[in-house]
């Protein structure tokens, strides 16, 4: 059996109808407790963002942002939402944004949590997370433990279809040789990620908003060439999402499937990631970043993805593959074939961009997928750091920390140079595995994190910033928050 069989298969498995309808009904189930916190805290969101500072010891909520935002706001939104269309049909494009409403309470329930549950390491900064929360919530050590190891791996993995998108763009924009391009990656990566948390935190500070403003500015001049077609994509996104279109009428279940799988991937709201840095964040009460963090999921679904999603639909140029139909050549399976033998991916918004603004379209989105793609990579490896200080209690030894750097090093370089589905097909491996974990523990461990919910908005209603004290909700095994 070969690599790409063996991986679709386990992919298959893990991202099973279940899995799809899990995230629908956690997310769902979270709003209706929170009240739609997602909707009804807007105007909180934005203003804690910048309300803190950081300390010696943690992060300021803006610096924990970008890193989650690292994280989420990368090559998911630009080669992930056009493998959505590919495979899903512009239906799949809704259900991104069905996901990403309700993930967002998913997103606030696990980074309250995370504030609630974190430690301190043995150089006195925060740590935490879902394998924090699962010890000391659930009192379930064995499960944190699969949970840490799952997410170890999946940071490698993941890292790969950042460095495969990066490989790709640079040789469609300019043909960079893509074993050049691995050995620029590898480069600069270590540069920055053998010099500590700190680093990464400082660099995703300033890239983070520079790239998306940028990305999204360009996206708007091409929407704005092609104004007259916007509503007629509107159309086609419904119609194709419940089946009434004639072309993706079969779909609708595939179209979920991506959706919801490409939506988990891209903003990954109860997968768990977004947890890491928002624990690191220095704040006096855990509700304000898990407010901070489920703004997170809006900036990267509803805004970045969905501006890509209008470029490639804007200008047509996209292909979709029937799903009933297989073992032949590509472009026998294909519904749409506007751009014929052409592998779904980060190319499809070069040309898009290419077709609205000649000579510039591949150069700027290979110029975008740069740093989208590399600040997911240092993202990725916080994640993965995080969970080498909980998996050695906070005192992880050099050679732990350096052998799980050289491991993400060598799968960035490996993908560089090896076929994207594959990378891909490994990505949504790591991303469903933490999901399941996830999202079934904060499903147990809600109760915490709705009297965090409580305490907060009863502190605000009485005119009062609010300090957290978990002994007043009855809330125990969270030391760091009795004895500061």
């Amino acid at each position: 059996m070969s690599i790409e069989s063996a991986t679709s298969t386990i992919v298959a498995l893990v991202w099973s109808p279940y899995l799809v309808g899990l995230c629908l009904a956690a997310g769902l189930y979270f709003s209706i407790r929170t009240r739609f916190i997602q909707l009804r805290a807007l105007p909180q969101m934005l203003a804690l963002m910048f309300q803190h500072r950081g300390s010696a010891a943690g992060l300021s909520p803006f610096q924990a942002l970008n890193i989650s935002l690292s994280s989420r706001v990368g090559v998911g939104n630009i080669a992930g939402v056009a493998m959505a269309i590919a495979f899903g049909g512009p239906g799949a494009i809704l259900w991104m944004w069905v996901v990403a409403f309700f993930g967002a309470s998913s997103a606030f329930i696990e980074s309250t949590l995370a504030q609630i549950y974190k430690e301190r390491d043995s150089q006195g900064h925060y740590r935490g997370g879902p394998a924090y929360y699962m010890e000391k919530g659930l009192g379930q050590r064995w499960y944190a433990l699969i949970f840490a190891l799952c997410t170890v791996a999946a940071a490698a993995m993941l890292a790969g279809t950042q460095s495969n998108a990066i490989a790709g763009a640079l040789n469609e924009a300019w043909d960079v040789p893509v074993a050049a391009t691995a050995v620029a990656v590898v480069s600069l990566l270590g540069l920055i990620i053998f010099g500590g948390v700190r680093r990464i935190a400082v660099v995703t500070q300033w890239v983070v908003p520079v790239m998306a403003i940028a990305y999204l500015l360009v996206a708007l001049v091409v929407m704005v060439m092609s104004y007259e077609r916007i509503p007629d994509v509107i159309g086609l996104i419904v119609r194709s999402a419940f089946g009434v279109d004639a072309a993706f009428g079969a779909m609708v279940g595939v179209a979920i499937q991506w959706g919801v799988r490409r939506g988990v991937l891209s903003n990954e709201a109860g997968m768990g990631s977004g947890a890491h840095p928002a624990a690191a964040a220095e704040v006096s009460h855990p509700v304000k970043q898990g407010l901070v963090q489920a703004f997170s999921v809006y900036i990267d679904t509803m805004v970045v993805c969905s501006a890509t999603a209008f470029l490639i639909l804007s200008t047509g140029l996209y292909n979709v593959y029937d799903p009933a139909v297989n073992g032949v050549p590509d472009e026998a399976r294909m519904l749409v074939a506007n751009l014929p033998g052409m592998e779904a991916g980060p190319r499809f918004v070069q040309h898009a961009v290419e077709s609205a603004l000649p000579g510039f379209g591949k150069s700027f989105v290979a110029l975008a997928i740069l740093p989208f793609a590399f600040t997911t990579i240092l993202a990725l490896y916080y994640m993965g750091d995080t969970n080498i200080s909980y998996l050695c209690r906070n005192k992880p030894a050099a050679w732990v920390v350096n052998a799980f750097r050289l491991t993400l090093l060598g799968m960035v370089a490996y993908s560089s140079l090896h076929s994207a589905t594959v990378a891909w097909t490994l990505g949504d491996i790591g991303v469903g595995v933490m999901s399941w974990l996830n999202i079934i523990a904060i499903l147990l461990l809600q109760k915490p994190a709705l009297a965090a919910l409580r305490d907060y908005e009863k502190s605000r209603n009485a005119g009062i910033d609010p300090v957290f004290n978990p002994r007043a909700i009855g809330l125990k095994n969270a030391p760091l928050w009795e004895h500061p």
